[in-house]
This record gives C-alpha cells, structure tokens and sequence, in this order.
C-alpha cells in the first residue's frame, strides 16, 4: 500500500551531471495533471512509455466510462524521476548477471508522487506474482482504486517492493517486453465491474469465472450457418430448460478444459 504524501514540496527541474547517481525526489518536469473526477475509481501507472496510455482503455465501454468520469486514469513517467542528466532509471544487477534493474530510489520517488494525493493498493506487474483471476480482479474493482507499476528489463530492485509492501501481479506463465499490456488488461477487468460502466449488470453475472465455471457457449441468428444449427433448447421459448442447458455446458467445458477450477468447484477429479 503507498502512503498518502500531503504537501509533498516539489522543487524546480535541475541537472546534476553526468558524475551524479541520486535521483531526483521529484520528476524533471512537473507532471501535467489530467481532469480528474474526485471519488472515482482511480488507476494510476507508473511507466516509462506514458504514451501507451490509454491505448485501449480510451475505447469502448471502458472509454466511454473514463470520459463520463466514471474512472480516472493517470500515466506517471519514471523517466522524468530519472538520476543525472540523463535521467537513468535503471543499473547492472548486484553480484553479475545479464540484463538491467529498475533502480530503488528512482521508482521509490515515483511511487511517493504517484501516493500524493490518496492512499492506494500498489501492485507490480511480473511474471512471477500471483496469477491474476477474477477474485482478485472483483477485490480491486471494490476498492479506491490502485498504482500499476510496469515493469521492464530484468525487474524491480527487491528492496522498493519490501519497503511499500507491493503486490506482485502475473497474467499467466510467460513473460512480456514490459508491464504495459498486462497494466491494461488488469484495468479493463476492474473497471468494467465498476458500476455504470457495463450497461446490463446481468451479462456480468453470467460470464466465466463469475460462478466458478467457464461460461456456457453463446449462438445469435442466422439460425443455420453452413449447415450448422443453433441448439433446439435456446429456441424452445423453455427458460427453465435453456437454464438448465447452460449450466450443463459451462459444467462440460470447465471440466475439459480446466480441470483445476472444475476441482475447486466440485470437490471432484475431472
């Protein structure tokens, strides 16, 4: 959790030369605040590609959401948290090794800029966090929101994720160029469960992982595509069997193709 930082002093741009190695306790250059909607649901990430941002998130329901001011979105350069004049924000790693390491002091400033105005959840995303599923997408969402850090080279200096109790995020078991698309996609998750955002709360409680299961297979007309038909049940008008049918199909695929949430649902092997 980051601590909220009240009256942060901010002082002015300066280069300390090529021989300095301390970064600076605030950016380079002022961040520019965005618009932001007091009480909403705030996601804040810290990045060295700001421009990523929104990307996706700016389309869409999501979008649509972030521009009504349902949520708030905030890109924090770590460049501009740089050391030197060069604004380095990363070094070899302690005792060899290939590859570079964000450096403590430059995240550690960008962290504390980011927690100037309210305390919230700081997670990390990296390949060797907790797999991301929707339990823990639903926690965030209910929530004030969180600070995202992207991460990028080799990772994060252990001591900055010790020091502010970071929560280390995966999207799954393979490894990304940086932290950016997994930021996004963990948002987007959040987000949409936010109230207001998706239009028909109902289409929520039905989809995968909400129950426990995968979700059941959807069809829309035509009613026959290349000889293929949509079942009889889901156009018999029988609201009872259609229930019935669903359940039985999201039960059949999440024991084929996830035997590990079919354990967790049933208390049975596949």
């Amino acid at each position: 959790m980051c601590l909220y930082v009240h009256g942060m002093s901010m002082p002015g741009a300066r280069s300390h030369g090529q021989l300095s190695i301390s970064a600076s306790s605030a950016p380079r250059d002022l961040l520019t605040d965005r618009p932001s909607h007091a009480g909403a649901w705030t996601a804040k990430v810290i990045t060295l590609f700001p421009e990523a941002f929104p990307g996706v998130l700016g389309l869409s329901l999501v979008g649509k959401a972030l521009a009504e001011g349902l949520w708030n979105l905030e890109a924090v350069d770590l460049r501009l948290f740089g050391a030197g004049k060069h604004r380095s924000v990363d070094d070899t790693p302690s005792g060899g090794g290939a590859g570079m390491v964000l450096r403590a002091d430059v995240m550690g400033s960008a962290i504390r800029q980011a927690c100037r105005e309210v305390a919230l959840p700081l997670v990390y995303l990296s390949p060797r966090g907790r797999h991301l599923d929707q339990a823990m997408v639903q926690r965030f969402s209910e929530g004030p929101g969180m600070v995202l850090i992207s991460g990028r080279f080799e990772g994060l200096d252990q001591r900055v994720i010790d020091r502010f109790g970071i929560e280390e995020v995966s999207l799954g078991d393979f490894v990304m160029t940086g932290g950016e698309i997994a930021a996004q996609a963990l948002i987007d998750a959040a987000v949409r469960l936010l109230p207001g955002v998706v239009g028909n709360a109902a289409s929520i409680e039905g989809e995968s992982f909400s129950n426990g299961l995968l979700e059941y297979p959807q069809y829309t007309r035509p009613a026959t595509w290349e000889g293929r038909d949509i079942p009889d049940v889901l156009t018999s008008g029988d609201h009872q069997a259609v229930a019935k049918w669903r359940r039985q199909e999201a039960e059949r695929l999440t024991r084929e193709r996830r035997p590990d949430l079919w354990r967790a649902y049933s208390g049975k092997d596949p």
